[in-house]
């Protein structure tokens, strides 16, 4: 690692440099895809082992100091010297024809941009995989935690709705170049096909996420009262407690009663079309 540039701080980048975790990172879907995408490759320690899969190997890196290093790995033309966050996604799907390919995402997440990455990769239909890396208070809200109270977030009924995610490994700071002063986490996600809310609801189902969470530690009727102000049964209508913390939610809650049950109700009672899903 001696002969690479040094990483730049203002992208947030530490140099993984961890065998086991690489190799896990890079074989956690390679057998499931039809294309790879890595946002982030910097000076492709993960891209050559991604490379060796011999499918199509598509970057999205906005540092070019790496331009010689990924062209080992992949064809320039396969190389987007861009923001991720900016990143055309589905203009990407239809000039290289990807409609109904599988994609697998690869990413160690810039941190302070981490969420909002996560959150525009899952609005993608065709990125059926993701190996991801977070900060671990970040990447903890992305996956179910066994005995572990007052997870619910938006972050989580996110994840749990579109995909199956589950812990691949924790990475503590030693693990990278520099070191940064967090542990780290990969997570796995494998998109479902039939979530409760579909893909085309999505921003809609987000925009309430974050209405329902934003006071996670207020009871729902509070933090719903203009929703309850309108029908004074609406949460026997849908069979949830008013008196409960968003944040002691189960994830069943959230879908099946909340977004699912709403959904249905919403329909119905054209005086709710106002709320999240029209």
């Amino acid at each position: 690692m001696g002969n690479l540039p040094k990483p730049n701080k203002d992208l947030g980048q530490h140099f993984l440099k961890d065998k086991v975790v690489i190799e896990k990172i890079t074989t956690d879907f390679s057998h499931e895809c039809d294309v790879i995408v890595e946002v982030g490759p910097g000076p492709a320690i993960l891209t050559k082992f991604l490379s060796a899969h011999n499918k199509p190997l598509h970057l999205i890196e906005m540092d070019t100091r790496f331009e010689e290093l990924l062209l080992e790995c992949t064809p320039k033309e396969h190389i987007n010297f861009e923001d991720a966050l900016k990143f055309d996604w589905n203009s990407f799907i239809q000039k290289n024809n990807y409609q109904d390919k599988k994609i697998w995402l690869v990413s160690n997440l810039p941190y302070n941009i981490s969420a909002p990455l996560f959150l525009s990769f899952s609005k993608i239909e065709q990125i059926k995989y993701m190996s991801l890396m977070f900060q671990k208070e970040v990447g903890e809200k992305t996956y179910f935690r066994e005995n572990t109270k007052n997870q619910m977030s938006s972050l989580l009924s996110i994840s749990k709705n579109f995909f199956e995610s589950k812990m691949l490994t924790k990475v503590l700071p030693g693990a990278f170049n520099p070191p940064p002063k967090v542990d780290s986490v990969v997570v796995s996600y494998k998109r479902i096909e039939d979530p409760i809310v579909c893909i085309k609801d999505w921003k809609k189902f987000e925009s309430f996420l974050r209405e329902l969470f934003q006071f996670k530690r207020k009871q729902l009727g509070s933090v719903l009262k203009k929703y309850k102000k309108k029908d004074p049964e609406l949460f026997t209508n849908i069979g949830i407690d008013s008196t409960l913390r968003a944040e002691t939610l189960s994830i069943e809650q959230v879908l099946n009663k909340l977004a699912c049950r709403l959904r249905i109700y919403l329909f119905q009672h054209e005086v709710f079309h106002f709320l999240i899903f029209d």
